[in-house]
């Protein structure tokens, strides 16, 4: 629950408490450890669940354009809007 809504220290804090106050919860000494450790490793547990849950590809390059008709043999296709995008994709890290 920490890791997935990647909470700042307040949420953290309240959260450990909710937990040693539940029935069956955690204790206040379990709690000091647990925030210990997300306050020194929340960066790197962060970018560790960011790396699985991509796909093999991440855009690299985005150009997108919108062009309207100025000539068509129908006068109702005249000003119409047309977008075109064009998306790069590579592997993660290269």
């Amino acid at each position: 629950s920490i890791a997935s809504a990647d909470m700042d220290l307040n949420q953290l804090e309240a959260f450990l408490t909710a937990q040693t106050k539940k029935q069956g919860g955690i204790t206040s000494d379990q709690a000091a450890v647990i925030a210990k450790f997300w306050k020194n490793h929340r960066v790197k547990i962060h970018e560790s669940l960011i790396n699985q849950s991509r796909w093999d590809n991440a855009l690299k390059n985005m150009n997108w354009r919108v062009d309207l008709k100025s000539q068509s043999r129908h006068i109702d296709q005249i000003n119409t809007p047309v977008a075109i995008v064009e998306m790069e994709l590579g592997k993660n890290g290269q």
